[in-house]
Parts: C-alpha cells; structure tokens; sequence
C-alpha cells in the first residue's frame, strides 16, 4: 500500500509575517492566516508555515545538511518559467540565472527569508 497524493508540507520559520510577504509575491494571498501559522495551497498540496512551538529558533538551516534540501514548484512551459524569472526580477527577489538540471530540465533556484531553498522547475508533461 502507498499514499495516493502529498496532502502538505510543513516549515518552521522564525518570522511569520516576513515569511508571508515574501510567499505572497508569487503564492498569492494564503488560505488560512492566524498568529502561528500561515498556509498557501498550491495545485492539491497545501504548504504550512509555522512559528516554532519552542519559541527560540535553532541554528540557521543548511540545505546541504541532513534534512529537507529544496521545494521544488513546478511550470509546464518554458515560457511560464521565463516569465516567473522576470517576475522574480521585477519583484526585487534574489534568484539564480537559469539553470539545467541532471535530466535536461531547466529550473531557477532562489532562497526564502529561512534561507530555504526555492526552485521554479520546467516540469513538461511526457
């Protein structure tokens, strides 16, 4: 037996109002807003941010460390994926020039107000 489908994900952050801005830019306004938490959906999948339950945040995250490594959000065309990096430009926000991925795909990387790692990905349907 498996999972049908990836219901969320769930972020600790260390500041969320400054975790929202930055989200809604390109996420849009997100569905749920409270003292703790924010949530965003996006397609089926629903992406949680919450302030950390212990109050004082642990060391700063390190995508190359043991843990969660990136989120990757996908575009169907390579049209779509230049015109969220031109956004992305206009926007103010720090991303990297285009790259292309060990399977030919090519994909923008930036980092959250966490330092998490961010990925715009060119996924075309095969």
């Amino acid at each position: 037996m498996k999972p049908n489908f990836i219901d969320h994900i769930s972020l600790i952050v260390k500041d969320l109002s400054r975790t929202e801005e930055f989200y809604s830019k390109f996420l849009g306004e997100p569905t749920l807003r409270n003292d703790n938490l924010v949530v965003y959906k996006i397609g089926d999948v629903k992406l949680y941010f919450k302030l950390s339950p212990k109050g004082t945040p642990s060391p700063n995250y390190d995508k190359d460390d043991v843990g969660m490594n990136h989120i990757g959000f996908g575009v169907r065309t390579l049209d779509e994926l230049e015109k969220f990096e031109q956004f992305l430009s206009e926007a103010g926000i720090k991303h990297s020039e285009f790259k292309v991925g060990k399977f030919g795909n090519r994909y923008v990387w930036l980092d959250d107000p966490d330092e998490i790692r961010l990925e715009i990905y060119h996924c075309s349907e095969e």
